[in-house]
């Protein structure tokens, strides 16, 4: 009897399709009999956020860029699951999928790519830094508001070509990312979590099936790793709270500390980086109170902030579109 292949959904970028490729060695490990010739599809679906490449994130829809797509494809029956980088993954699913696995988190931290300089930090004043990332440029222009932000999209090898260009100084990516991808020769450095804080959930990778796709569940229970689940609760709990999307710069991020208690720090700042606010937590290590601990994180710092602050940061300028190319 020919069993049907499981159809796993995905982007077509380098990234994410290493991530899927890491998601079917994963499966292979625990289900030998997958790895038979046709026990696993990978199934490559184009979403709104590749197609568009000229335009910040936060200028073509906000949440939902990177999953949409995919989401419809398993609502028709065209995937059975999807693989994503869960900072992309928006707080509330479409009715009938769900979140039942997460693989083993990746580095958290963000990496600081450069030619001529060996630390954010060190750079120059008035230098250019490339990012998409609203959350990179409030922290970053909150301690060098010197440093000017532009706005570049793209692989690795597009970023890598703007530095040798003379367009910027240095730009910025997920350290995991780059991991996943064997081209960690490229970090000038990786930033200390601690002080310049990750997206929410940034280097853990997530699954999603429909919640009455009896095999999917099976399987993806075997894969899940349950303390990126509890770190990953906290986080988006705080995301949650205070309905962040891509044109609010939000950061959090959640650790062991010892074998029972999780730590939590999580900020939200303006653009522009000219307003900071931070909070953080400690408690138990357990998906229930992680989820509560980044819950009443966010609520505390949503009383500071005043009702007001996430609309007006919101509408405050993106990263500006980059300079053209030296001649």
């Amino acid at each position: 009897m020919t069993v049907q292949a499981l159809r796993i959904g995905t982007r077509g970028s380098p990234l994410a399709l290493a991530q899927a490729y890491e998601t079917r060695d994963n499966l292979i490990k625990a289900f030998p009999e997958m790895a038979a010739d046709g026990a696993i599809e990978i199934v490559t679906i184009k979403t709104t956020g590749d197609k568009i490449q000229d335009r910040a994130l936060m200028e073509i829809g906000g949440k939902g860029l990177f999953t949409k797509e995919i989401d419809d494809a398993m609502l028709d029956g065209d995937i059975d699951i999807a693989v994503h980088s869960m900072k992309d993954v928006p707080t509330y699913l479409p009715e009938g999928i769900h979140l039942p696995c997460m693989l083993k988190r990746e580095d958290v931290r963000d990496a600081f790519i450069s030619i001529d300089y060996d630390s954010l930090w060190d750079l120059p004043q008035g230098a250019v830094v490339g990012s998409a990332s609203l959350r990179r440029q409030a922290q970053i222009q909150a301690r060098r508001p010197d440093i000017k932000v532009v706005t570049i999209r793209g692989t690795v090898q597009t970023r890598l070509k703007k530095l040798k260009a003379g367009d910027v100084q240095g730009t910025m990516l997920a350290a995991a990312g780059l991991k996943r991808l064997g081209l960690e020769e490229h970090i000038t450095e990786a930033l200390d979590a601690s002080d310049f804080i990750p997206a929410v959930a940034q280097g853990a990778i997530g699954i999603t099936c429909m919640e009455n796709h009896q095999r999917a569940n099976e399987v993806l229970a075997a894969l899940n790793h349950e303390p990126t689940q509890i770190r990953v609760a906290a986080e988006r709990a705080f995301l949650t709270v205070l309905d962040g999307s891509c044109r609010t710069p939000i950061a959090a991020h959640a650790w062991f500390v010892g074998d029972h208690d999780l730590e939590f720090q999580g900020l939200v700042a303006k653009p522009d980086g000219s307003e900071v606010h931070e909070v953080s937590r400690r408690g138990p290590a357990n998906m229930i109170a992680a989820a509560s601990m980044g819950h009443d994180a966010g609520l505390e710092i949503k009383g500071k902030i005043g009702p007001d602050f996430l609309v007006t940061a919101s509408h405050e300028s993106s990263p500006t579109t980059p300079p053209t190319a030296k001649k």
